[in-house]
């Protein structure tokens, strides 16, 4: 083991290897990508509604890590959640694919507080599961999935498909994994890597904050996304982003591997 690295409805057995060995990447330098098109409103569906800022890329990958603002976003309903996370999922996406995810989350149903925490959470034929569980071994005595995270400090975030199963890096520590035998051993490598912003509430417009309640397109005074790099890719990272509910929650200052995000929501 290296020493190195959706919400209920909505939502990586290594050998003795360094961490360096457990997070090779490509490098980054990849050209500035310029934003694409954006809706207007928050999707509602499973019962929320959600509004998200997300980078994306379409790539072939067995793993992809970030650097991420750990906040303590305002507002956040008793059954909402705000988070930012690293999102790795086969080319079925969200419908019938299957995914996994790291991330802290603000929510406070499932946390008991309003705190950012760690999370992990796995998607399986496009079935949800849970969080921090639903077979997801725990390995770390020190880090671990649920954990409370410190607000105005950043965390590395990383997620790798290692000998069989997906693991999950948080400050370069592998604190777990879920089995590939959840997904019968198909979910070998992703197809859509997401790094996002995501407010859920129970209904729209939300009051809830994404990130530290600042515009991302306030640029150094908001949340942020970056360091983004693949592993096992030949592609080099190269961020899309778009914002569902633009006035909201928006972005700023874009590279192929960063971005600024957050907002006050409507209020």
């Amino acid at each position: 083991m290296p020493s190195g690295a959706f919400r209920g409805n909505l939502r990586t057995r290594i050998g003795a290897v360094s961490a360096a060995a457990a997070v090779t990447v490509v490098a980054a330098g990849a050209a500035v990508v310029l934003p694409a098109g954006s809706a207007q409103a928050a999707q509602c569906w499973y019962g929320s509604c959600f509004s998200y800022v997300t980078g994306r890329q379409d790539t072939n990958t067995t793993g992809a890590s970030v650097t991420m603002a750990q906040e303590a976003p305002g507002g956040v309903a008793a059954d909402g959640h705000s988070l930012q996370e690293l999102a790795l999922q086969t080319s079925g996406g969200t419908a019938s694919g299957d995914t996994v995810e790291i991330g802290w989350s603000v929510d406070p149903e499932t946390n008991g507080d309003y705190q950012p925490h760690l999370f992990v959470y796995h998607w399986i034929n496009g079935q949800s599961t849970c969080y921090n569980g639903c077979g997801f071994v725990q390995v770390s005595s020190t880090v671990r999935a649920g954990m409370a995270l410190t607000p105005g400090t950043s965390g590395a975030f990383a997620l790798r498909y290692y000998e069989g199963n997906w693991w999950a890096y948080y400050n370069d520590v592998a604190f777990g994994y879920f089995p590939g035998s959840e997904w019968g051993g198909s979910f070998t490598s992703a197809q859509i890597v997401s790094a996002f912003g995501e407010v859920a509430a129970d209904k729209a417009p939300s009051c809830t904050q994404m990130g530290d309640g600042v515009f991302g397109s306030q640029g150094a005074a908001a949340s942020s996304i970056s360091g983004y790099q693949l592993m096992g890719s030949a592609d080099q990272p190269q961020f899309t982003v778009t914002a569902s509910d633009p006035g909201s929650y928006d972005y700023g200052s874009v590279t192929g591997t960063s971005f600024t995000l957050g907002g006050p929501g409507a209020c």
